[in-house]
């Protein structure tokens, strides 16, 4: 247990840390803005629950994938093509980003 409060301890200080990298702020906002439109789409578009929504948002951007919900109408899978190829760039360059602040900036304690 300890070890894992002193990894989230970490986690948010190189959050903190990576807000003073110029472009962190902004692909952060995309980010959210990315996990926001997909969720409100989704939720009216195959009338899933926002909470499904954003669990299969999540799991796309994440590139790990929903194990069950297939996209069913057509607009459905022209927008599924490109939130994958959109927000998988943007959520891999956050998370880049990150873990570049994480391993090369020393610890500021």
């Amino acid at each position: 247990m300890i070890s894992f409060l002193a990894i989230f301890s970490r986690l948010f200080k190189g959050i903190r840390r990576a807000f003073h990298i110029s472009y962190f702020q902004g692909l952060l906002f995309l980010c959210l803005l990315t996990l926001v439109s997909g969720t409100i789409f989704y939720s009216t578009e195959e009338n899933l629950s926002i909470v499904d929504a954003l669990y299969f948002c999540i799991t796309t951007l994440s590139t790990i994938g929903h194990p069950t919900f297939v996209p069913t109408t057509t607009l459905s899978k022209i927008f599924t093509m490109a939130y994958i190829t959109i927000g998988c760039g943007l959520f891999l360059t956050l998370i880049a980003t990150l873990s570049y602040v994480l391993i090369k900036q020393p610890d500021e304690d």
